[in-house]
């Protein structure tokens, strides 16, 4: 999410909308409004949107090519072509052909050691898969509690107006509690579309990770047919 898409949703709310302003008016005077806790959001916007852009390219690439070699290391393991299927993993840059290529090398050492293989290298490929989302889910988390803090700053300073005022006047409260409150407004902004995007990705993720379990289970099947073969020749 930018600054204008935050800045403009907000102005969207209910009673933050300025009269007899220009859009660009209204949205320089709402980041005025808001103090100087609106830089820091504004910075959690600029992270999480970054972050979100880079993700869903990264796993739009990987879910294409992990898609390609899964097929192609599936048809081979359904020949029963051991080497084939090694070849294809090789081939592909993705997550998916080096869990199955750790899997294939160790084929002549048994099942046992070819699932070892693959739960270990499967560990370090699911962090790579899972990278940038700590630091999504930490946005989603901080924004609003920035938000927060400026509404308890702003309505501090509210409460100081008052006191040096030395009475109370609706107007002055009432502009206190609006511009405090814009900081609650930009956090929640920023924060509710950055976690639906969290879980999105998080989704995708798991969606790739039960085709690779399936392949990788049907490859370990098919060993466990050869060494029967290999045994009942013997």
């Amino acid at each position: 999410m930018s600054l204008a898409t935050l800045a403009l949703t907000l102005l969207q709310l209910p009673g933050m909308e300025t009269a007899d302003l220009t859009v660009a008016q209204q949205l320089k005077q709402l980041w005025a409004d808001g103090g100087w806790m609106m830089w820091p959001l504004g910075a959690c916007a600029v992270v999480g949107l970054a972050i979100i852009v880079w993700k869903l390219i990264d796993l739009s690439m990987k879910a294409v090519r992990t898609s390609k070699v899964l097929r192609a290391v599936d048809a081979r393991l359904t020949k029963r072509d051991i080497a084939g299927a090694l070849a294809a993993a090789r081939e592909s840059d993705t997550p998916a052909g080096r869990i199955l290529v750790a899997g294939l090398e160790r084929h002549e050492e048994g099942p046992e050691r070819v699932m070892k293989a693959i739960e270990n290298v499967g560990l370090i490929e699911m962090a790579g898969l899972e990278s940038g989302l700590v630091w999504l889910a930490t946005v989603s988390n901080v924004a609003p509690l920035l938000g927060f803090l400026g509404t308890v700053i702003g309505m501090i300073q509210a409460f100081q107006a008052i006191e040096a005022a030395g009475e109370v006047e609706a107007t002055l409260v009432a502009g206190g509690i609006k511009v405090a409150l814009i900081t609650t407004a930009a956090g929640l902004s920023i924060a509710i579309p950055i976690n639906i995007a969290h879980n999105y990705f998080v989704t995708r993720i798991d969606r790739l990770v039960i085709d690779m379990e399936e392949t990788a289970q049907k490859m370990i099947d098919t060993l466990h047919e050869i060494e029967a073969g290999s045994a009942a020749a013997d």
